[in-house]
């Protein structure tokens, strides 16, 4: 797979997840209550919330609050209705920007997301205006204990699609549906998995220049607002530049 490696990204990521860990947690919420409406509150026979369990874990969401969860998504505790809303526009210095929303309302969502994109020189666009400039895949990160050819053959028996390797870890790739099957599969075989997530890649980076500064203030900021799931960009960010020197 071409392109720069995810791993800086994730690391950055990463960070602002432990900084925030409240919010992340009110996200995978959302996340569980739209996987439990659409397919019920068994993750043995629902594949999404099994899924969503998963990433939960992974964020180290305690069980109560998991199942907390999926009790009030089950109308246990009462419960709220969230829609899945997609905003595609542009960042400052003609950055791609997708982002993904979970609401219970769809008019105070756009507003806020137009909000930010006019405050930080971007616009909002139709739908498609930048999605086709990325690929969906599972994303998943691991440590380079293994050998990697042995990590390579565990990798595409576990059901990836693709291994590549960075200088301080391996970045296995799979299709956005299989991804933390693969993760588990990889943990059971002695891999020791730093992160697992789907992601939109983007097919080329975008340098923004004289922009850096609005467009990394236009990601923070959507990724605190809390109707916002996940934001992805193609923006070339000098974390970036750094990890791949």
């Amino acid at each position: 797979m071409s392109g720069h490696s995810k791993w800086a990204n994730i690391k950055i990521k990463k960070g602002k997840t432990d900084a925030a860990r409240g919010s992340v947690f009110t996200k995978i919420g959302r996340e569980i209550a739209v996987a439990v409406k659409a397919g019920g509150p068994d993750p043995s026979n629902n594949s999404k919330l099994r899924d969503v369990i998963a990433k939960a874990k992974q964020n180290n969401m305690p069980n109560d609050t998991i199942n907390r969860s999926i009790k009030k998504a089950s109308g246990e505790l009462g419960g709220v209705n969230y829609e899945s809303i997609t905003y595609e526009g542009y960042g400052a210095g003609g950055v791609a920007v997708i982002v993904e929303t979970l609401t219970d309302n769809r008019n105070r969502t756009a507003g806020d997301v137009r909000h930010l994109f006019d405050k930080y020189g971007g616009s909002l666009g139709s739908t498609g205006c930048v999605s086709y400039m990325f690929n969906k895949k599972g994303v998943i990160i691991a440590d380079k204990a293994m050998d990697e050819d042995e990590l390579m053959m565990t990798a595409l028996d576990a059901g990836a699609e693709d291994v590549t390797t960075d200088d301080d870890v391996y970045e296995i790739y799979t299709a956005p549906g299989d991804v933390y099957t693969v993760s588990e599969k990889l943990k059971e075989a002695g891999v020791n998995v730093l992160s697992a997530d789907v992601d939109m890649i983007p097919d080329n980076e975008v340098d923004p220049g004289s922009h850096l500064q609005s467009v990394q203030k236009l990601i923070d900021m959507l990724e605190e607002n809390d109707d916002v799931q996940n934001v992805y960009h193609n923006a070339l960010l000098p974390e970036e530049e750094e990890e791949d020197r």
